[in-house]
């Protein structure tokens, strides 16, 4: 169920992305919405802070990856080793 749209040169419009950020956002959540039973998750999760700690810690790697690649892609989009829209 997986889609999306071929970004074509010269046909791209920047003002559309917006809407289709959205788009794609609201699928998103759709499905993570019906992604699992709440009562059946919290039982398999347990009560302790386990799993509350190793998702903290996913997350803030996660995070840092994030960063980091981040750097890296505007460092390349500075020195021309990938094609950047001009205008938005």
């Amino acid at each position: 169920m997986k889609g999306g749209v071929a970004l074509e040169p010269g046909k791209f419009r920047p003002a559309g992305l917006p809407a289709y950020c959205r788009l794609c956002g609201w699928a998103l959540a759709l499905a993570h919405a019906k992604s699992g039973d709440a009562a059946l998750l919290a039982g398999y999760m347990g009560k302790s802070e386990e799993l509350d700690e190793a998702l903290a810690k996913f997350a803030f790697a996660y995070a840092d990856q994030t960063e980091q690649d981040y750097e890296q892609l505007t460092a390349a989009a500075r020195q021309g080793r990938i094609p950047v829209a001009s205008e938005f």
